[in-house]
């Protein structure tokens, strides 16, 4: 492991004319993480932390483990972030990375700022020379909460190379998240994993016979039912943060796609107009009846208690951590299939490789399908034949390729 504070740090911080943290307050942040608690079999390589006097921001970079290849993982901008949350959100993406089977390792880097009270390309350029020695030989940067496409490529300029970040600007090679690659990832992976349990859960084995609600109408939320309904499917329930509409004979999807990215209730999908559809509120959408259920929803975790009100049988996680432990594992009890977001999100992490490797678009989607349907049919398979949840089987699956290639390396 390799823990990295700039040279001279504590004579640039003496001899500052500006205001700055003291040097005393400045070790208090840099000795108040206990770096052994995250050490295991599995990483993380490197834990680097920056410091910039003038601008008075800190930032985390955590490389995970690179066997597979390189760690990809995105910059956050956030007042209250920590190396421990950097580190998590870095070995997610290890397990991510590997169970999509890309030639990517994993790492998340995080600056701790108030985005709104920062001018954003000078931070986001002064973190990217920081961390410039790791780019792009052991670090790949990525969009993430509060940097987009402009910070991206605001990032690849300070480091002198376009392979050092992915989800830049098209002009620059980037794959556009607006594409809708993870919505198109989970519809691939929603549709394969059909395939194979709909005789277990009693449920029609075509997608055009299939009820599908979809909990966020986002991007996620959008692209994944934009694919479903062009296979026929019947999208019969959408919902957002401010309510939700149910029709069980299905809702015009190209009709309602005019109320996605909503922003206010006004715009919100409840003003869909269909006189057979219900409007209901969002906390009761859970309870509609459907076969599958796809949740989008990035602000909201699905609880134990919750889970009782599904009717679905089949769910799919569109968005990270959106169910949890406990409720995973009493659907599971319960009979159910919850295809985990280690896998049915996986799609932008494969284009993100795509991305790396200078393909175009169509390509993109063409190796999202072919490693989506392969992954999905491993893990459901596996999980049919051991009687395993699909997210420790997903787990498994994941550890094992990171372990074969750390073996093969030694």
């Amino acid at each position: 492991m390799n823990i990295s504070i700039e040279e001279g740090l504590i004579e640039v911080l003496n001899k500052a004319t500006k205001p700055v943290l003291s040097v005393e307050d400045l070790f208090k942040v840099l000795t108040e993480v206990n770096i052994s608690s995250f050490i295991d079999n599995w990483g993380p390589e490197h834990i680097i932390q920056v410091y910039d006097p003038e601008l008075q921001i800190h930032g985390f970079l955590v490389i995970d483990n690179t066997a597979l290849g390189p760690g990809n993982g995105g910059i956050r901008i956030s007042p209250t972030i920590t190396p421990l949350e950097v580190f998590k959100l870095a070995r997610t993406m290890t397990w991510k990375c590997a169970l999509a089977d890309v030639p990517f390792g994993g790492a998340r880097s995080g600056i701790k700022a108030n985005p709104k009270d920062i001018d954003k390309p000078q931070v986001v350029r002064s973190f990217a020379k920081k961390i410039s020695p790791f780019v792009p030989n052991k670090y790949i940067a990525a969009p993430d909460e509060n940097i987009g496409e402009k910070e991206i490529n605001t990032f690849v300029d300070a480091v002198g190379d376009l392979q050092g970040a992915i989800g830049k600007p098209e002009q620059l090679g980037g794959i556009p998240y607006k594409s809708g690659t993870t919505g198109f990832g989970v519809g691939v992976a929603l549709e394969t994993g059909l395939e194979l349990i709909y005789d277990l859960l009693h449920i029609p084995s075509e997608l055009s016979e299939t009820r599908i609600a979809i909990h966020g109408f986002d991007n996620v939320g959008v692209s994944t039912g934009r694919y479903l309904s062009n296979k026929g499917a019947k999208i019969v329930g959408l919902s957002d943060r401010w309510g939700a509409i149910y029709n069980p004979k299905g809702l015009n999807f190209a009709k309602a796609e005019k109320y996605a990215y909503a922003a206010s209730l006004g715009r919100s999908v409840r003003n869909y107009e269909d006189s057979n559809c219900q409007i209901l509120k969002r906390n009761d959408f859970l309870g509609v009846d459907c076969d599958a259920f796809v949740i989008c929803c990035y602000d909201e975790r699905m609880t134990a208690g919750a889970s009782y009100s599904l009717k679905a049988k089949y769910v799919i996680e569109a968005a990270n951590n959106t169910a949890s432990t406990n409720a995973d594992r009493l659907l599971h009890g319960h009979g159910s299939f919850v295809l985990p977001d280690l896998l049915a999100s996986a799609g932008g992490v494969i284009a993100g490789y795509a991305e790396h490797a200078r393909k175009d678009l169509g390509e993109a989607f063409s190796l999202i399908e072919a490693k989506m349907r392969k992954n999905t049919e491993i893990i459901v398979q596996r999980s049919i034949e051991t009687g395993l949840p699909l997210r420790r089987v997903a787990n498994e699956i994941a550890k094992e390729r990171i372990l074969d290639a750390m073996e093969g390396k030694n």
